[in-house]
């Protein structure tokens, strides 16, 4: 910072920080004649060529407040600036500015408030209280028996039949929807088939059909959540009614040798190598899932165990870049935002602020790791930064077209160093993070 600036700073609230910058009157007076000059070059005057008109001439057409503004305009943001990187301060919005006092002849003086990336309160990672989870991974003999099922479905042969309805059965179905004590028209269906599965059935529904048989009427009570696509039911207690009208089995093959060596593509010539195949899959997805779980629950005592207060700026700068990416990506597909966001019922105010909440607790985990990162000193250097943008351009069509102007850009090495630091923090975490008491 020159030393003819003088800059006072005070932590404020909210991670802002504010700055009183007082400004000698010869740089006061410097900025007036300098602008003084710009406008008498290009003033035209009655009587004098372009540009020749005396200086007092100009000033008095242009007025003191007129030419006041001029000087603020010019003077204030790089006055500002010099300010910031002489106190070594790390804008994340642009700095709100009042000018307190500006008159040629004397000192000018400024208050500006800016915010800043917040300070965070790491908790001891040693005290951390990780929960335990409440299920386990481990592969039963049902789990492998339901996947050995599921690869074998689509080769099903569906039979109709004449009993009951069964779990796992498909009935034909007439459906009959009433909300307040009215038939919603748009929801009745006449002969539908309805697979009996979970994930595919109303769960109110899958509680009450097995054990009926055809031509007969049961009911079952559902409470539609306010987000159902129809309005008519959305947020309403509805009776449905289904009629059944017809039943049919699914058949699985039975599997042998020949069927195991097709379902894995020759990779498997017996059905206890298969069966073996697939259990081993099935750990490996649960060992996975295991990782996933730990870690997020050491991120989650960390985060509550800690505290930051995210600025708004950060929130508003994050969904900015949010939304961005979001038109970007609808763009692809050859729409407009606003009318991809019309088919989801919102406005753009409105998405930001449904979304508000979500970036938040995520500012915050990045936060949060980001400070256990340097805290354990795992801050990447700049070489560490293009091999990390060098792999996700290889893993990314996108990236890797656009990966010489990233290596070029500040911002964009400022953000993956952001997340490689946080994948560092994250890995680190999980090792010297408690185990959840079993």
């Amino acid at each position: 910072m020159p030393d003819s600036l003088s800059v006072v700073t005070e932590r404020l609230p909210k991670s802002q920080v504010g700055m009183t910058i007082e400004v000698p009157a010869e740089v006061v007076n410097a900025t007036y004649d300098r602008v003084l000059n710009r406008l008498a070059s290009r003033a035209k005057i009655e009587g004098f060529r372009p540009g020749k008109a005396p200086r007092a001439l100009v000033e008095a057409r242009i007025g003191p407040a007129a030419l006041r503004e001029e000087v603020v305009d010019t003077m204030v943001p790089e006055v500002v600036r010099q300010a910031l990187d002489g106190e070594s301060i790390d804008p994340i919005d642009n700095p709100d500015v009042e000018v307190v006092e500006l008159e040629r002849g004397r000192p000018a003086r400024l208050k500006a408030t800016v915010s800043v990336m917040p300070e965070v309160t790491l908790a001891d990672v040693n005290t951390l209280s990780v929960e335990p989870p409440d299920h386990s991974h481990d592969v039963t003999d049902d789990m492998l028996e339901r996947r050995l099922e599921d690869a074998r479905e689509p080769m099903a042969e569906i039979t109709p039949v004449e009993r009951e309805v069964r779990t796992g059965d498909i009935a034909v179905i007439d459906i009959e929807v009433e909300v307040d004590g009215h038939v919603v028209e748009a929801e009745t269906r006449k002969s539908t088939e309805a697979e009996l599965k979970e994930g595919v059935l109303l769960p109110e529904l899958l509680a009450v059909l097995p054990g009926s048989f055809v031509d007969e009427t049961r009911e079952a009570h559902v409470d539609f959540p306010q987000s159902y696509s129809n309005p008519e039911l959305a947020g309403k207690h509805a009776i449905i009614r289904v009629t059944v009208r017809g039943v049919k089995e699914k058949v699985l093959p039975a599997l042998d040798d020949a069927l195991a060596t097709s379902l894995s593509n020759g990779k498997q010539e017996t059905v206890d190598a298969y069966r073996e195949a697939v259990r081993q899959e099935l750990e490996e997805s649960g060992h996975a899932i295991a990782k996933m779980e730990r870690e997020q629950a050491v991120v989650k005592a960390l985060v509550e165990a800690s505290s930051v207060d995210v600025p708004e700026a950060l929130v508003d700068r994050e969904l900015t870049s949010e939304l961005e990416s979001l038109e970007r990506s609808v763009t692809r597909q050859g729409l407009k935002l606003d009318s991809y966001l019309g088919y989801l019922g919102k406005t753009v105010d409105r998405w930001m602020a449904d979304e508000r909440p979500e970036a938040t607790s995520r500012l915050k985990i990045d936060l949060v790791l980001g400070e256990f990162a340097k805290r354990e000193g795992l801050d990447p250097s700049d070489q560490d930064v293009i091999a990390y943008l060098e792999e996700q351009a290889g893993q990314d069509e996108e990236l890797k077209g656009q990966l010489a102007e990233l290596k070029k850009s500040a911002a964009a090495r400022r953000y993956f160093a952001s997340r490689l630091r946080r994948r560092r923090g994250l890995g680190r975490l999980v090792e010297v993070a408690p185990r959840a008491a079993s």
